[in-house]
């Protein structure tokens, strides 16, 4: 079982930035994948970024070259770096987790955490 505990959202006006946490409840050497994912109003959930137990990273094409995942191994946290953000990033913002263990896969998700942008 993994808790995922996100912080560090909030309001911005555009062109600011942002960063989000994501604590694990357990060692992130025992999760094979982390990352961020987020959902907006009337719109589906979609994957923003990723970073896999061997450090390749994935984006979202929305926000490549503006966001960055990353994460501190001695605090079990994996962050997200959000710079020039703009009004269409608003959304909740939900960190997730993936265990694989044998031919099984868990997931697990943190509660949310709201990023509004607006002036």
């Amino acid at each position: 079982q993994v808790q995922l505990v996100e912080s560090g959202g909030g309001l911005v006006q555009p062109g600011g930035s942002l960063r989000l946490s994501c604590a694990a409840s357990r060692s992130i050497f025992s999760i094979n994948a982390m990352g961020w994912y987020r959902q907006a109003p009337g719109k589906e959930r979609e994957l923003v970024a990723a970073l896999t137990s061997g450090s390749n990273t994935n984006y979202a094409d929305s926000v490549k070259g503006r966001f960055t995942i990353s994460r501190d191994n001695a605090k079990n946290t994996v962050y997200l770096q959000m710079n020039s953000l703009k009004p269409e990033d608003t959304a909740v913002y939900y960190c997730y987790a993936r265990r694989v263990v044998g031919a099984e896969e868990y997931d697990y998700w943190g509660q949310g955490t709201q990023v509004t942008v607006s002036s």
